[in-house]
């Protein structure tokens, strides 16, 4: 997952959260049901497709689920979410589109993908600037050679005591920490001997077959530590937003950093059974100018939001900006689920970041610190990474702490809350949605 990109100063960087040559689609198929009448809905798949076994998933049971989604020829449905994962033959296909288009309770059939975490690496700036000759003094060229980068890269920060992200969304001002708050981060598993994300873990679980919820990558570990690392970790900066939020564990992506649709719908039915106030998402797959949004994944995110969890999940890291600027991915395309863009320390659009381009549920939300983020790793260790998945769990972490602020506070107002206190920033909505995320 993570390819080397050497970015705009240097060739094209690669896609390092999937290779161009990965599968998109699994075989198997998405099916959304009307909730009152989802028994009624797969019965009918019964009858009109043939669909024959099919599993009821208790969403508070997460090893059945991930025992049913390795079974060949078994479908599952995820009861309290209303939605099917559906093995089909080929010569079925037809059959299930059609009682998609005919049966009241069968609302959406579409075909199930691969997601992929959205994390991307560049290799260091560096000045190549030629100095004049009469420049001799080592220690004035090395001023000069620190002013370039400098230049480059915007303000400075200061991140002896806290990551520079931290402090752009002003969270190091903030007396609130997240306290009992619910978070769920559904991505590669998580260290769960790491020191200062240990007591901090509600639940985990793993939806991937084979796999534990050990975090065999890093991507997971490191978007858990951005939600909820401690304020005062011993042998680091501060780098978690909500320092007391209650962190589920769910891995949905493989140690490889790669998951299916149905792994992701079963980590979202878990996480809303375990009574999580917020689900966060630094995964996805990219979508094509003029593709709509997944159905499946837009009314799953609006039960949750009735059922009282916000979703949020990462824009994209396909563009290659300026002279490439590519749609927000799926399922962060979805209306109801928050989409989030990333900016560089200069709180500039990141070069990766992907932008509003295909129209409704296409939108950015709102954009946080996605450069250089430090925050926990594998083994008791850190790392810094890029990528809009470094920006999502800023936003997932504040609104744990908007949360704490006014407990009795529904979802669709969580939602609203944090939008509005965002900072406007002078780039286009189409890139920054609302502006820089801000903490109350």
């Amino acid at each position: 997952m993570n390819g080397p990109v050497s970015g705009p100063f240097g060739g094209q960087p690669e896609r390092a959260e999937a290779q161009r040559n990965e599968p998109t689609y699994t075989g198997r198929y998405v099916v959304l049901l009307d909730q009152a009448e989802a028994r009624q809905g797969i019965e009918g798949l019964r009858s009109a497709v043939g669909v024959q076994s099919v599993e009821t998933v208790s969403g508070a049971d997460p090893d059945e689920a991930k025992e049913v989604l390795a079974a060949s020829d078994t479908s599952v449905l995820f009861d309290n979410l209303g939605v099917a994962v559906v093995d089909t033959d080929p010569d079925q296909r037809h059959a299930l589109v059609t009682a998609a288009e005919t049966s009241p309770s069968v609302v959406a059939a579409e075909p199930e993908r691969y997601v992929y975490a959205l994390m991307i690496t560049e290799a260091e700036r560096t000045v190549t600037h030629s100095y004049p000759a009469y420049r001799s003094d080592e220690d004035q060229v090395a001023r000069q050679a620190r002013a370039e980068v400098t230049a480059h890269r915007g303000p400075t920060w200061d991140e002896m005591n806290c990551t520079w992200g931290l402090q752009a969304i002003r969270a190091n001002f903030s007396t609130l920490t997240g306290r009992d708050v619910k978070v769920c981060v559904l991505d590669t598993g998580v260290d769960t001997d790491h020191p200062d994300l240990a007591d901090r873990l509600e639940g985990t679980a793993s939806f991937i077959d084979g796999e534990s919820v050990e975090d065999g990558n890093g991507h997971g570990t490191h978007c858990i530590g951005t939600v909820a690392g401690p304020a005062d970790p011993a042998n680091a900066p501060r780098y978690g937003v909500a320092g007391d939020a209650r962190v589920l564990a769910g891995k949905v992506l493989s140690n490889r950093g790669s998951g299916t649709d149905g792994q992701i719908l079963a980590g979202m039915s878990w996480a809303v059974s375990q009574g999580a106030k917020v689900i966060s998402m630094s995964l996805g797959a990219s979508v094509e100018p003029g593709e709509l949004f997944p159905q499946t994944y837009e009314q799953v995110a609006r039960r949750a939001l009735r059922l009282g969890t916000v979703m949020v999940a990462a824009a994209g890291n396909e563009s290659r900006r300026p002279g490439v600027v590519r749609p927000v991915g799926r399922p962060a395309n979805c209306p109801s689920i928050l989409a989030v863009a990333a900016l560089n320390k200069d709180l500039a659009t990141a070069f990766f970041s992907c932008g509003a381009i295909n129209g409704e549920g296409g939108e950015v939300n709102v954009a946080a610190p996605g450069v250089g983020i430090f925050s926990a790793a594998p083994d008791g260790s850190y790392q810094s990474l890029m990528g809009t998945s470094m920006a999502t769990p800023h936003v997932a972490g504040a609104l744990a702490l908007y949360a704490e602020a006014d407990p009795a506070m529904g979802a669709d107002a969580l939602r609203d809350r944090m939008l509005a206190g965002a900072y406007p920033l002078p780039q286009l909505a189409e890139d920054v949605g609302a502006g820089l995320l801000q903490v109350p």
